[in-house]
């Protein structure tokens, strides 16, 4: 009920999150209509707003005919599911069930649009012939015609809704072990890494780095923590696993140089081992392990490989400072440990009074107000009429924000592109799910990179 579904399977999109707190699911099926109420079909058919109308009492609960309730009764006289409406043909058309199930599979993604033409004219001419009005007819053919491509049966809902609680279970109750199985299961999902690991540390899930002496090829749950794998290391792939398996099963290593020479003797690349390095996973600082690892390689390759010693010393490097340490630990691994990008500009933002994602739940709605946050997630739905949908975060959490079609056109490359954003925007209230109504934005300039995900 308060959204708090990042990784939650089905309902962490920010559609499914400014859904959650106005639906409030209370049961079991109260999830099965969550996960088949935010699909395109039931968004085309205009069932959306209705269905949450009548759930929070502000619209009375009407059915197209009386004959109809004890079909649409469950879903508040809104019609979810295929199986409703095939339910709806054979009650008001006369339909046999044979015929309804060819209007359901004419409803499907490869459905013949002149077979769904016909079955539609034979939906008409029986409803007619049962006496029902011709409002209620075009009523009817329009929520059809709307969930023709994406509509949801509701056992799949149903199914899907089963690994809701699951995984929301999981997340409330083992937040650790949750965390750790997200990470074994990228790329997938919702969100980025980046954006996992802050969700994570609002949890208090303790995010423990990449070390060779302590990692495995995935993550893995210790009593401190989640402690990150090898595999989220940039520039190393499943084909790299085995060699990397072999080098880790030897012994405990002293230094970046034990490591490299394990690791090449066992096949890891050395584009590989300097990957490990640049991430800090070999002990030392990233700059001093690369320097490490960059001489034993060429130790192994070059005239020196028969084990000739050289003279040259070790040069001495400069500690990265913390915006240099996070810039590094996003590049490398897509994660920061300990720091969230945004705590580096919170102190100039706060001298402009730019609120945190936490502080808009206590504003009243209609407030002008100017936020900040990464773009992790970016949307241009069909549905949408041109409206851009925008997830932002902070060292806080998250806040939805849109904007419109002019709005976009005006600001262009600040709302589209720009990896972090200042907005100046209208806060919007529907019970607890807020949101912002973007009115100017201008780009961010945090000093780390990061990736939003892009869906259209």
């Amino acid at each position: 009920c308060r959204a708090d579904t990042v990784g939650v399977f089905q309902v962490e999109s920010r559609a499914q999150m400014n859904t959650l707190p106005r639906m409030r699911p209370r049961c079991f099926y109260d999830l099965v209509v969550e996960v088949a109420l935010i699909r395109p079909g039931p968004i085309q058919g205009g069932m959306v707003h209705p269905y949450l109308r009548r759930r929070a009492g502000v619209e009375a609960v009407t059915y197209p005919h009386p004959s109809l309730e004890p079909i649409l009764a469950r879903t508040l006289g809104v019609p979810l599911f295929q199986e409703q409406l095939m339910k709806v043909a054979v009650t008001a058309a006369g339909f046999t069930p044979a015929l309804a199930d060819r209007l359901r599979r004419a409803m499907g993604a490869k459905r013949s649009r002149r077979a769904m033409s016909e079955l539609l004219e034979r939906l008409k001419s029986g409803m007619r012939e049962n006496g029902y009005d011709e409002p209620v007819i075009e009523s009817i053919v329009g929520q059809i015609t709307g969930f023709a491509d994406y509509g949801f049966p509701e056992a799949h809902a149903a199914s899907f809704a089963v690994l809701v609680y699951a995984s929301a279970y999981l997340k409330r109750y083992y937040p650790a072990e949750f965390t750790c199985a997200l990470y074994n299961a990228q790329p997938m999902g919702f969100y980025s890494p980046a954006a996992i690991a802050g969700d994570a540390r609002r949890h208090g899930v303790r995010l423990l780095p990449i070390d060779v002496n302590r990692s495995g090829w995935d993550a893995r749950c210790e009593e401190e923590g989640v402690r990150l794998g090898l595999r989220m290391v940039r520039g190393i792939g499943e084909g790299e696993r085995d060699a990397l398996e072999r080098a880790l099963s030897r012994a405990t290593f002293d230094g970046p140089a034990a490591f490299a020479r394990a690791a090449l003797e066992c096949g890891v690349r050395p584009t590989a081992i300097e990957a490990l390095a640049s991430a800090g996973a070999l002990g030392d600082g990233p700059r001093e392990s690369l320097w490490e690892v960059m001489r034993e390689a060429r130790r192994a390759s070059g005239a020196l490989a028969e084990g000739e010693e050289t003279r040259e010393r070790r040069p001495r490097l400069a500690p990265l400072g913390e915006l240099e340490s996070i810039a590094l630990e996003l590049f490398t691994t897509g994660v920061s440990v300990d720091r969230h990008p945004m705590e580096i500009a919170r102190p100039r933002l706060a001298k402009r009074n730019v609120r945190r994602a936490v502080d808009l739940v206590q504003l009243p709605a209609g407030e002008i107000v100017d936020v900040a946050g990464l773009v992790i997630c970016r949307q241009r739905p069909a549905t949408a009429k041109g409206m851009l949908f925008l997830t932002l975060e902070d060292e806080t959490g998250m806040v939805n924000a849109a904007a419109t079609p002019a709005t976009v056109e005006r600001l262009g490359h600040a709302i589209t592109r720009a990896p972090a954003v200042l907005v100046r925007a209208k806060l919007e209230r529907e019970h607890e799910a807020v949101s912002l109504l973007v009115l100017h934005a201008v780009p961010l300039l945090v000093g780390a990179p990061v990736w939003s995900r892009e869906f259209h």
